[in-house]
């Protein structure tokens, strides 16, 4: 395995380790470092007196011979019970520790601690001290287990501990590798030469990053490879299996992730199609033999965030538990997420595509002539208020603040993005509010088709934004705001909403008209492929539905001439930043 380092949320798993009297060498395929030595030792039943980390020495050192535990050895952290000034005082992953059992002929440690995907440090400048993810169940044998890795096989010297006192014999070489298995959970001592070694079984794991998957609060996908290093055709089964309670004071695990496998790209709606993985259900691949075509695979694992229903921060977790046909290797890997929240910046744009017309047809007589009403207009009789299509599209500019919890989203006509005064990245109203020196990391966001106002509070929906919700806001156009409202030119006498004076305002409905835009955002459910259900936590798309009211001149009783106007469209929102607090200027 060629992994690196990353800060997982806990998958948790409980080894058990056979022990017995004298000194045992184990190998961690979990980080048991949530607590300390001390507490895993706690029980009065508990045998164990010594343990020894072995730390790999550097280039510049060379290990001749299988180390002995000695207090001057540069390589060894200890911990000893109840020693008050051990320095080892916590167990970590993918190393190998020597423990000394006293006064029991058997003991089984049972070791509760998080997942961590093999990592191969082999080192060619003399032994290595590591252990193998061979399947527990049915331990191969050293001859079987290395036939992959034919070189290896014929250049490795393997020691081991049989147990009680260290001698001349203890630790000591394996001979027969036919007739000793690969036990998982068990450290052995390898040395191989000036052979670089980097098999651990005949399928190779490869991870974008870490030690594993973390989706966190905002990826949606991840890439890794398998490899069959055998010269045999493999069958490599993924299976998704559940964490283990976590221990006391450790995060609750609400479910395993709902993760999905990226399929092939349709050719005709040029998205790619998924299978689910269940809990406990097997997928598998067949690699063709090492070097040939097929050998290798990349796998797109994503996550399907519409399906998370937990608050925001609970964690998701579960074990990718990789087996091959050959019945060696048990490779697990975690994998976690966080559920979401959708408080933050949303930014995109609305799309109007539909215009609803306003057509009307006159009554005429038998003579095929309008019909006059009394007051000499033309008697109307009906409207046409349907929507229709328009010619070109009109793209709207959103923007919205969501809050944390509680509250109403917001509409805003312009928002900022930069360093404030304490050079802390935040989202503000005014530009006043960002450092005058760091102007050029901050970005502004403007709505041109939204009216302007110097204090830019927005506009409140009625609730907040989320998926499959509608939220709604109105937003109005006075008729005498020269900035925004379409009716007035401010230098043409005719829409000016002045007297032949130019001194004396108009009222209402004489030049100009208010504007009422009633706006509703109905957001849907993602579509049914890999892109769409992988990356709704961080786009919400929808129905762009609305409302303009132009209000005219005043009549009897506080009422309006009035005229409405449909729009529809469809809208796509994608969150830029997850800061909900809007910082306004001081």
């Amino acid at each position: 395995m060629l992994l690196a380092v990353s800060n997982l949320q806990a998958q948790w798993l409980t080894e058990s380790f056979a022990l017995t009297n004298g000194w045992n060498a184990i190998f961690l395929n979990i980080d048991a470092a949530h607590t300390t030595i001390d507490a895993l030792t706690a029980d009065a039943n508990n045998p164990i007196r010594e343990i020894w980390r072995w730390t790999p020495p550097g280039t510049a050192q060379f290990v001749d011979s299988p180390q002995r535990p000695i207090d001057t050895g540069s390589q060894w952290l200890t911990w000893t019970k109840f020693a008050q000034d051990s320095k080892l005082q916590r167990l970590v992953g993918n190393s190998a520790y020597l423990v000394r059992v006293a006064n029991a002929s058997t003991f089984t440690w049972n070791l509760k601690g998080k997942v961590v995907a093999p990592l191969n440090e082999w080192t060619t400048t003399g032994l290595n001290f590591v252990g193998f993810p061979t399947r527990p169940d049915q331990a191969p044998s050293f001859e079987s287990f290395l036939l992959p890795a034919p070189e290896l096989q014929q250049s490795a010297e393997i020691y081991y501990y049989p147990g009680g006192d260290l001698g001349l014999d203890n630790p000591a070489r394996l001979f027969a590798l036919r007739n000793a298995f690969v036990t998982r959970g068990q450290a052995y001592w390898i040395r191989t030469g000036t052979l670089f070694n980097r098999y651990l079984g005949p399928v190779e794991l490869r991870l974008s990053s870490g030690h594993g998957i973390d989706f966190g609060t905002q990826q949606s996908s991840a890439t890794f490879r398998l490899k069959n290093v055998s010269s045999s055709n493999l069958v490599v089964t993924l299976t998704l299996i559940s964490s283990e309670a976590p221990p006391a004071g450790q995060p609750a695990i609400v479910a395993v992730p709902p993760l999905l496998l990226r399929g092939a790209r349709s050719a005709t709606s040029l998205t790619y199609g998924y299978s689910t993985l269940p809990l406990n259900a097997a997928y598998t691949w067949n690699l063709a033999a090492s070097g040939q075509s097929g050998s290798e695979v990349e796998v797109v694992l994503g996550l399907n965030r519409s399906a998370i229903s937990g608050s925001p921060g609970s964690v998701y977790a579960g074990i990718l538990r990789f087996t091959d046909s050959l019945g060696y290797s048990q490779v697990d890997a975690p994998v976690s997420a966080a559920a979401s929240s959708t408080a933050g910046l949303w930014v995109g744009k609305a799309v109007a595509a539909q215009v609803g017309q306003y057509l009307k047809t006159y009554v005429r007589d038998a003579q095929n002539n309008p019909v006059v009403s009394t007051n000499g207009n033309y008697v109307v009789g009906s409207t046409n208020t349907s929507l229709g299509g328009v010619a070109k599209p009109l793209p709207l500019r959103l923007i919205l603040q969501n809050p944390e919890t509680g509250g109403s989203a917001r509409l805003f006509q312009r928002l900022f993005v930069g360093p404030d005064g304490h050079s802390n990245v935040v989202v503000a109203s005014q530009q006043a509010a960002l450092h005058p020196n760091l102007l050029k990391q901050a970005r502004r966001v403007s709505a041109t088709h939204l009216p302007y106002s110097a204090d830019n509070s927005g506009w409140a929906f009625d609730g907040r934004l989320s998926f499959n919700t509608n939220i709604t806001v109105v937003v109005t156009e006075d008729y005498r705001d020269q900035g925004s409202n379409p009716f007035l030119h401010t230098y043409h006498p005719d829409h000016d909403n002045l007297d032949a004076q130019f001194k004396r305002a108009l009222p209402q409905g004489s030049e100009s008209y208010t504007i009422q835009r009633t706006i509703t955002l109905r957001a849907q459910a993602p579509g049914d492929d890999f892109a769409s259900l992988t990356s709704s936590g961080q786009t919400i798309t929808g129905e762009y539905l609305e409302t303009l009211t132009v209000l005219g001149l005043a009549r009897a009783g506080n009422t309006h001439d009035t005229r409405e106007f449909q729009v529809r469209g469809s809208f796509a929102l994608n969150r830029i930043s997850e800061i909900s607090t809007l910082t306004t200027a001081p």
